[in-house]
């Protein structure tokens, strides 16, 4: 089990070819309605198996609500529980002794003696549980006027359109079937992927994620800034390498006098520019909170490797077996938002 939060506490459980994953969030205050469509429809953005540029394994993911939720599907101030079911496991494929390269295999052996299946709880599986959590806290934000975007940016150097960080309007790009602004991008984007596929190989890319409507002052500084709250929450998300606020590590490229984000007043004090992403001091300051996650190739791949088998300690071959993704960026956007949506509402609560 993996836990986050502060005020909430939300606990995702389960195993990739276990008979089930799941969710339970407390602290969850009651009176709030949960439309169970509308969070199934986001559960489903990450859905395995839809198309030829996702992993093979196909599960419906139907999200089951256990507890949390009275009779008109409003929350009732007990424990949220969810699971999902898996249907569709092979843990055949694996190898038990002999770890696959950039996975949680090796650690995960040395730590508990064994080479979990599907990578067991470190595998991405356990994100379609961190969307429901997700999902929830989504609804709740949007009754507040808060909103989330999110959009693939690049895929091996292939890039989309960026965001404007200005714009406190959100497009909902991320319901696309392909997370795109820019749709002839996007099909480049395909392209590169189908074309690292057939060499048995995978790509990697960046997700820009927005969130608007945020009120002045969550989060606070040093060990309480919003944006390591996010980052803490995103980085729970497996393939996760890296996370950058506003335009990021090119603050070093750039003068204070260019980095500054200069103030002028229109109904409320706003800035000319949003260089630091919606964050200043650790706190929201009333910008748009503008991010961006990357994201390593998918470590499955189908060419042979170098490896260890780790009973004999012998340097041996592998060739990885199954089904994968061979990007796993399109897949991983409904995530990253349900990770700082989680993160956002846990800070909220502090207001």
């Amino acid at each position: 089990m993996s836990t986050f939060g502060k005020n909430i506490k939300v606990d995702i459980f389960g195993e990739s070819h276990g008979d089930f994953i799941g969710v339970t969030i407390e602290n969850l205050k009651k009176g709030h309605k949960i439309d169970l469509n509308k969070l199934q429809q986001f559960v489903d953005l990450r859905k395995p198996g839809n198309n030829e540029i996702s992993t093979a394994r196909k599960e419906e993911d139907k999200v089951i609500v256990l507890s949390g939720l009275d009779k008109d599907f409003i929350t009732d101030g007990s424990i949220f529980k969810a699971v999902i079911y898996n249907t569709n496991t092979r843990s055949s494929d694996y190898e038990k002794t002999v770890p696959r390269p950039s996975h949680a295999d090796y650690p995960s052996f040395v730590k508990y003696g064994k080479i979990f299946s599907g990578g067991g709880k470190y595998s991405g599986r356990l994100t379609a549980a961190l969307c429901i959590a997700g999902g929830v806290f989504l609804q709740m934000l949007e009754n507040k006027g808060i909103n989330f975007d999110g959009h693939i940016l690049s895929i091996h150097g292939v890039n989309d359109d960026d965001f404007d960080s200005l714009n406190q309007k959100s497009e909902e790009i991320y319901k696309k079937t392909f997370p795109v602004i820019n749709d002839k991008q996007g099909e480049q984007m395909q392209k590169e992927i189908l074309l690292a596929k057939e060499k048995g190989d995978s790509v990697g890319g960046k997700i820009e994620c927005k969130i608007t409507g945020l009120p002045v002052g969550i989060g606070d500084g040093i060990f309480d800034g919003i944006d390591g709250h996010i980052a803490n929450a995103v980085f729970g998300i497996p393939g996760v390498k890296g996370v950058e606020f506003g335009i990021g590590f090119n603050v070093c490229e750039l003068l204070g006098s260019q980095n500054n984000d200069e103030f002028y007043f229109d109904k409320t004090v706003k800035t000319y520019t949003n260089n630091s992403g919606g964050v200043t001091g650790g706190m929201t300051n009333g910008m748009p909170l503008v991010f961006t996650v990357a994201l390593k190739p998918t470590p499955s791949i189908y060419k042979e490797q170098r490896s260890v088998d780790l009973k004999t300690n012998e340097n041996v071959t592998l060739k990885i077996k199954g089904r994968h993704d061979p990007c796993i960026v399109q897949r991983a956007v409904a995530p990253v938002i349900s990770a700082c949506a989680i993160a956002v509402y846990d800070l909220m609560e502090e207001l």
